[in-house]
């Protein structure tokens, strides 16, 4: 299956694994912008991508654990769903 993916910003990467898919079960998702995120204050980080998901699927946004664990970040709707019919960043 392919999924298309559009850059809405000149400095997006696309997704991609740390590791590889055989170690790896998700890939990671990069920001566009410098945030600092403060503790209890929820904050939009700008991806600067747009996909296009086929009718029936969807695509999840979840913190990574280590991430999470050492330094309390998290996402407030984890896992966030992209729904195939959203075309927005």
């Amino acid at each position: 299956m392919k999924i298309a993916i559009k850059r809405l910003h000149a400095d997006a990467q696309l997704p991609a694994y740390a590791h590889g898919p055989d170690e790896d079960a998700g890939m990671d998702l990069r920001a566009v912008e410098a945030v600092t995120l403060q503790p209890g204050v929820p904050a939009l980080v700008p991806t600067g991508l747009a996909i296009a998901l086929p009718p029936g699927y969807e695509a999840q946004i979840r913190p990574r654990s280590g991430l999470a664990l050492k330094h309390a970040l998290t996402i407030p709707n984890a896992p966030a769903t992209i729904d195939p019919g959203y075309r927005g960043e």
